[in-house]
């Protein structure tokens, strides 16, 4: 039987769908006016006396909000203070009571203790293999003479992760419970947190509350909520309407519901944004030790000021131990299956708890009459820092023509024709492509969303510092996916692949971005290529993720289907599992793109010109309208990304009936 619905008529497809060209008419005006630039100038460069001063406005404002609003600067600071400084002082600096030479000085815990805890909470979560992961690593803070920085880098991530996560988890509730809250402005404010380069959130910090370590818990704590706050209400969502039409038969309050059963039932999603938090923490403590947070990000910026490799990796690497140790620790315990007994008794009950507090105190009590127990013995302490300059010192004495090589064919014959090209791009004709698409793929809403983010970019006066970020952030997205998308695909068909590419993925993950980048600068000098490298390390992982993923989760019946009609492995991947796993590749590509431009302005402290430097010069100036205009511009840049892709995976999957 013929379906006569499956080819309609050509004239009812065009009545269907009246927009279909719209595209192909906005690349022809884009074209038209790129030709004809010299005759009309202002539609290809924005004319300056357009220019609206968002940054005088902004700057106006956070004069204001300096000069007006102190008495709350300062008791926010005082209070956040209090928490922090005996964080540091319990695990760094120790407790000094009094003054002058007769004040008393009580110890920090000890060394031996906290790597003691450590191996206890692993093999309490995940065994002796977790135990010796967790107590191994941060012995080895120790044996490398990185103790006392490293502890006062987790004195901020202890203080700052509950108060991102509380909050998270509060916001969070709000959001499922007002709909229309979250839809109008959670949402959009999570978007643009997330989306915003991480030192555009110094420089408010820097000009409300001054270089203190309270800036840098701030700015930390600012960038690392969201996660919490999506994780909060996916997880809730996704509870199952019998176990809250449960909790409604056995006559549950409104708070008893949420808190004794939501709540619970939501524990693995709730654990994975605490997880991202860590993350997210561990990355900014970097970036934030520029106004004051001080510990290992702080000698990680010292290092790479005096180009000091040795130092700089050492450094990184103490970083790395602590983001792979709390990365482990944190999904252990979110897969971990809650204990079906009912434990009676205080020692059933807090018997981990007992013996991990016992544990400090007696070690610590101890290092009053054991000063080895209090300081790592230097004469017992390691440095790998000659092993990587040495290192580094062969590659370029031994291999220097071929990596010069290499940096001056990508430059001359990739990144140098790609960035003139970009820079060249009319803001008109963009922004008319960029509507078009949104008018396509997610009508009239859509477009007037991207057409007033692009605009923003022209009226602002940067737009050729955003097409400069913008010609970085895809040149690495399509090298990340050239690479990354065939990597996920050969993982999606071998086990054994999987099994070898996935640990790998997972630790260019918890390495923070500045630890990327250290041995890149050192090997092929500051610059664009430089950048280039380093952020296809950084932003890889989404792509090979998400290709994984969406090939394996195509279902068996399609796949079984398709050999039944006899189709070869190619036909089978080309014709069945490509199509249905592609809105997961794409969305793959989305995330790669963030982290593109979220790494592109780290990129900028080795000699990248695009929004990164504005951002830089507005930190060195205290600028606040400047840097955060220039943030606005990328965060837009990473929304306009997401939205245009994200509307072409949600048409796609009703198209293909998988929505």
């Amino acid at each position: 039987m013929t379906d006569v619905t499956a080819s309609p008529a050509p004239g009812i497809r065009k009545a269907e769908n009246p927009g279909q060209y719209i595209v192909l008419i906005a690349v022809a005006a884009a074209v038209l006016v790129f030709l004809l630039r010299e005759k009309l100038p202002s539609l290809t460069t924005y004319p300056d006396a357009a220019v609206i001063p968002f940054k005088d406005w902004i700057g106006a404002v956070m004069t204001w909000m300096k000069v007006n609003l102190t008495w709350f600067t300062r008791s926010l600071a005082a209070i956040m203070d209090v928490p922090l400084r005996f964080a540091f002082n319990l695990l760094a600096k120790g407790f000094k009571l009094g003054s002058g030479p007769e004040a008393t000085v009580l110890p920090r815990l000890s060394w031996l203790g906290v790597v003691g805890v450590m191996g206890w909470l692993g093999y309490i979560n995940g065994g002796w293999r977790l135990a010796l992961l967790c107590g191994g690593g941060f012995f080895a803070l120790a044996l490398f003479g990185v103790w006392n920085n490293a502890m006062l880098t987790l004195a901020l991530i202890v203080i700052c992760v509950p108060f991102c996560v509380i909050t998270g988890l509060l916001v969070g509730i709000w959001s499922y419970r007002s709909p229309r809250f979250d839809g109008w402005l959670i949402t959009p404010a999570l978007d643009l947190m997330q989306t915003i380069p991480t030192f555009a959130y110094l420089i408010p910090m820097l000009l409300l509350y001054g270089a203190s370590p309270v800036s840098a818990l701030l700015a930390t704590g600012l960038f690392a909520t969201p996660p919490m706050v999506r994780a909060t209400l996916l997880g809730l969502n996704k509870v199952p309407s019998e176990i809250k039409d449960f909790a409604d038969m056995a006559g549950c309050t409104r708070r008893q519901k949420l808190w004794r059963v939501l709540i619970p039932s939501a524990k693995p999603s709730l654990m994975i944004g605490v997880n991202q938090v860590i993350m997210l923490a561990l990355n900014m403590v970097i970036i934030s030790s520029m106004i004051g947070a001080g510990g290992l990000g702080y000698d990680v910026l010292l290092a790479l000021r005096a180009l000091k490799i040795g130092q700089a990796m050492e450094a990184g690497l103490a970083i790395v131990i602590i983001a792979i140790v709390l990365d482990r620790l944190s999904q252990a315990i979110a897969h971990r299956q809650p204990a079906i007994a009912i434990a009676e008794g205080t020692w059933a009950r807090h018997g981990n708890l007992i013996i991990a507090v016992g544990l400090l105190a007696v070690t610590t009590i101890l290092a009053l009459v054991i000063p080895a127990l209090a300081t790592f013995p230097k004469s017992l302490t390691l440095t790998t820092a000659p092993w990587w300059k040495a290192g580094v010192d062969w590659l370029t004495l031994h291999m220097f023509d071929t990596i010069e090589a290499v940096r001056v064919f990508v430059l001359l014959n990739f990144l140098n024709p790609m960035r003139a090209g970009f820079e060249s791009l009319p803001w008109l004709g963009v922004l008319l492509v960029i509507v078009a698409l949104g008018w396509r793929l997610g009508g009239w809403r859509l477009a007037l969303l991207v057409g007033f983010l692009g605009f923003f970019a022209a009226a602002s006066g940067l737009w050729v510092p955003a097409m400069q970020t913008l010609y970085l952030a895809g040149a690495a997205t399509l090298v990340a996916c050239i690479i990354g998308i065939p990597l996920g695909i050969w993982a999606s068909r071998s086990d054994r692949v999987q099994s070898f590419v996935l640990p790998i993925i997972d630790t260019l993950q918890t390495i923070p971005m500045f630890c990327i980048i250290i041995p890149v600068v050192m090997l092929f000098r500051v610059g664009d290529v430089t950048a280039l490298i380093a952020t296809v390390a950084f932003a890889i992982v989404p792509a090979v993720r998400y290709t994984n993923h969406g090939l394996r989760q195509v279902p068996s019946q399609l796949v079984e289907a398709g050999q039944v009609a006899g189709c070869t492995r190619w036909q089978l991947f080309r014709h069945v599992q490509l199509p249905v796993a592609m809105p997961e590749i794409m969305l793959g590509i989305n995330q790669t793109i963030l982290l593109a431009l979220s790494m592109i302005i780290i990129c900028a402290m080795v000699g990248t010109r695009d929004l990164g430097q504005e951002i830089f010069k507005a930190l060195a100036k205290a600028d606040s309208g400047r840097g955060i205009v220039a943030g606005l511009v990328i965060a837009f840049i990473g929304i306009i990304a997401d939205r245009l892709i994200t509307a072409w995976v949600n048409k796609r999957k009703m198209r293909g009936g998988l929505a």
